[in-house]
């Protein structure tokens, strides 16, 4: 018997639901980090033609990209999903031990093949009501890369590919079912690769200018301008190239590469430029040159209120997924292999009250304040130029850390997928209100103005830096 309050959109998620739960696992199974998800993205083609999509390849000639099209006039509704993996997270579906498919290999451990799948499986339903009432809208799916690190979004919003789109909605995998809170920061990565002269380190050090030094030099003055930044900034580096391995010879070329991180662009700007200084003093120290080059950037994320109450109420009216005993048996031997302070981090972070259950049985309070957990995301430039929310889906044991072998290792998870499917549920009703109540699209339409009316979006990207390079 269904709920009173049941939405057409849920029996439309069902009907395909196990030919997306096999998209995730197929993903899983392939994992492929950013820019090189060639299989991934060929894996979302097929189930997207065999739906009746349109499909367009390589958007903002990014080859792993791709946008799909269903429905004819009227609003644009998209749903962006993901599917990129991170590198040496390789880890045996259902083990609750590390245990890698591959040594060193890739692995979702961010799940990003639910992601993708669940954001699919939400657009075919919007699909399938279109066809099956004769609305005139269109719904969308972006197919994107390389989020981890790589900014494809970033790139798409600068070559426009989000221009006629009326609202975008997306999801995460995570322990939760809420809204996704738009705290986040702003990020650039920067390259500074500094050029000396080489000598022999014995017989004619005097006449090496080492650019070694330099980077060292560097590091230690971001180290003393941390003392000085706000407190909500980050900053970090790794060395990409130490000059080579032997000590004999004054190092002619070295690079380091750094993040640097702020709440606001604005000031991620002002603070990439503390940081140039410091790296033209190490070169001016050492008497060496230094170029700097950008890697990716990326914006914070904007809230829209309007966007963020309609996701919640549909997540009220569906309720949180119903787990059966196996799951959280699965869930607890997970568990058994975090630290009290994972768990506890999490319940902190979501800002409800910590209970004995390893799985999420609630829908978090739209007013809850939880302890942030400042990341980024290119999801954050697609929100300055388009009406934008994003909601979290339960799929994974309370505790769970990002980027773990313990995700990983419940990304195929019967677990998993119901949590994609509900929240998949989610989106589509949703999408499907925001169809049918252009109120709702104009009003979240204000939202955005309202927000980029003193500060309008210019692109972190420099106008000539390609998706990729330097990666």
């Amino acid at each position: 018997m269904k709920p009173a309050n049941s939405h057409e959109a849920w029996d439309l998620v069902d009907a395909k639901k196990s030919d997306f739960i096999a998209l995730s696992d197929s993903v899983w199974d392939t994992p492929e980090t950013l820019y090189q998800e060639h299989r991934s993205a060929a894996s979302h083609k097929a189930a997207l033609e065999a739906q009746g999509f349109r499909v367009t390849e390589n958007v903002a000639g990014i080859e792993t990209a791709l946008m799909a099209e269903a429905g004819e006039g009227g609003i644009v509704i998209a749903i962006l999903g993901e599917y990129d993996a991170l590198p040496g997270l390789s880890q045996k579906a259902g083990l609750d031990r590390p245990e890698p498919v591959e040594p060193d290999g890739n692995g979702h451990g961010c799940g990003h093949n639910l992601l993708g799948a669940g954001s699919l499986l939400a657009a075919t339903a919007v699909k399938d009501w279109l066809q099956k009432t004769g609305t005139k809208a269109r719904v969308r799916y972006y197919g994107c890369p390389a989020e981890e690190g790589g900014a494809a979004k970033t790139f798409m919003v600068r070559d426009g590919v989000f221009e006629d789109v009326d609202v975008a909605l997306s999801w995460h995998p995570m322990h939760f079912n809420g809204i996704i809170p738009p705290l986040t920061l702003a990020v650039t990565m920067i390259d500074f690769e500094f050029t000396g002269r080489a000598s022999h380190a014995a017989v004619s050090p005097h006449l090496g200018r080492s650019a070694l030094d330099a980077v060292e030099l560097m590091n230690v003055g971001v180290n003393y301008l941390r003392e000085h930044v706000p407190s909500d900034s980050r900053i970090h580096y790794a060395v990409l190239d130490s000059g080579g391995r032997a000590p004999n010879v004054v190092q002619a070329k070295a690079t380091v590469r750094y993040s640097v991180r702020a709440l606001k662009r604005v000031n991620m700007e002002k603070l990439i430029e503390r940081v140039r200084k410091v790296a033209e003093g190490a070169a001016t120290m050492t008497e060496t040159t230094v170029q700097s080059s950008v890697v990716t950037a990326m914006s914070e994320v904007l809230d829209n209120p309007t966007l963020e109450a309609l996701l919640h109420r549909n997540m009220e009216r569906l309720g949180p997924t119903s787990f059966d005993s196996e799951d959280r048996a699965f869930a607890r031997s997970m568990q058994a292999t975090l630290s009290a302070d994972d768990i506890e981090a999490a319940f902190l972070s979501a800002g409800v009250p910590q209970s004995e259950s390893p799985l999420c049985d609630l829908i978090v309070p739209l007013d809850a304040r939880g302890v942030p957990m400042l990341g980024s995301t290119d999801l954050g430039d697609v929100s300055w130029v388009v009406p934008f929310a994003q909601i979290s889906g339960a799929t994974q044991a309370i505790g769970t850390p990002g980027h773990s072998w313990q995700l990983t290792a419940q990304g195929k998870s019967p677990m998993a997928h119901k949590g994609m499917v509900q929240t998949a549920k989610a989106l589509a009703a949703s999408a499907i209100e925001l169809i049918q109540t252009p109120a709702l699209v104009e009003a979240a339409r204000r939202d955005l103005q309202e927000r980029t009316a003193r500060t309008p979006y210019i692109t972190p990207l420099p106008a000539n830096l390609k998706a990729g390079t330097g990666i």
